[in-house]
């Protein structure tokens, strides 16, 4: 397949026509200007990642989440609040790197600015020169035409009035034929001059239009080129950052994983316990009961140290003697039967 380049398709059938040239030079400002727009595209996310990190970063440090939980659970949260640390971290990384990137982008848009200068420059000059060397050409071809139009009216004025003039009027003719032959050889010398240095000119410029398509067809190579790699790598890091992010979710979901609720609730018991006897059932209590049960009946023949009769001691039955017996606090002999 025919390789298609800029230097075969942006010429004109015009010599003055810088159509071409012009479309060329609009494609690069466009494409400088894409640039930019990635370079501040660039930018502008680096800010929201660098204000989502710092505010990652300020939740997980200053926002409470489960501070009084204890044992493994425990565990569990401090690694999450770590985690989520570190991924604000690494969103100010990507800030960082994003800004990096920006700035080498915004180089290489400047270098290829700069080097464009210098051919602008010189094809500005070259279109200047071909123009106002084209314009004299057009000139020196018109006085030519006028000349050649001035001989041939005085070679038609010698031959309608040789035979109707003086011989000194007809001298005037021939004299006017004979100035009209030197302008007009002067006029095309110009006229030939003007053609020559136009040719060399136009030589010139087209020398240089098929220099100046190349450069910046090598130039727009390189741009794409480095504007696709730019936006690969740009995925990449995006992607880089999800990967970093997922790496340390996974460290959470592996403190999860170790926390145990039956350790938890162990710890918890043996951490906090206040006893294993639950306190006795409440008893209904008759209110006169506890009034009469209240009042102790005392051995007034015991001093006051003592509070309280002790229990009547049964006495040691012997063979032969009577049996005793207490009922409700009275002492019984019961005799044995004849």
């Amino acid at each position: 397949m025919k390789e298609t380049l800029f230097k075969d398709n942006f010429w004109c059938t015009d010599l003055m026509s810088t159509a071409g040239y012009d479309s060329i030079i609009q494609h690069m400002n466009d494409g400088r200007k894409n640039c930019k727009e990635f370079e501040d595209f660039l930018k502008e996310r680096a800010g929201i990642e660098e204000k989502y990190g710092k505010e990652l970063i300020g939740l997980s440090r200053k926002k409470p989440c489960g501070q009084t939980e204890l044992n493994t659970l425990k565990r569990a949260l401090d690694v999450f609040k770590q985690q989520v640390d570190g991924v604000g971290q690494s969103h100010i990384q990507l800030a960082q790197t994003l800004r990096e990137e920006a700035k080498k982008m915004e180089d290489f848009r400047e270098k290829q600015k700069l080097h464009r200068k210098k051919i602008e420059l010189l094809m500005d000059a070259i279109h200047k020169n071909r123009n106002l060397q084209y314009k004299k050409t057009l000139e020196a071809k018109r006085m030519y035409e006028q000349r050649c139009r001035d001989k041939d009216e005085a070679e038609q004025a010698v031959h309608r009035n040789a035979n109707h003039v003086t011989p000194k009027q007809q001298e005037k003719l021939f004299v006017k034929l004979a100035q009209t032959k030197t302008a007009l050889e002067d006029s095309d010398r110009g006229y030939q001059q003007g053609i020559s240095a136009l040719v060399k000119i136009q030589e010139e410029w087209q020398h240089e239009h098929t220099n100046a398509c190349e450069f910046f067809e090598k130039q727009e190579c390189e741009r794409i080129n480095y504007f696709r790699n730019a936006l690969w790598l740009h995925v990449n890091q995006l992607s880089q950052q999800c990967v970093q992010s997922d790496e340390k979710y996974e460290e959470i979901r592996k403190s999860l994983e170790m926390c145990s609720v039956d350790k938890d609730i162990e710890f918890f018991v043996n951490f906090r316990k206040t006893g294993s006897m639950p306190p006795a059932p409440v008893v209904y209590e008759n209110y006169y009961n506890s009034q009469r049960n209240s009042t102790p009946i005392r051995n007034l023949a015991q001093g006051p140290g003592f509070g309280r009769r002790p229990p009547i001691p049964v006495p040691a039955n012997e063979p032969g003697d009577p049996e005793y017996s207490t009922v409700d606090g009275y002492s019984l002999i019961q005799h044995p039967m004849p």
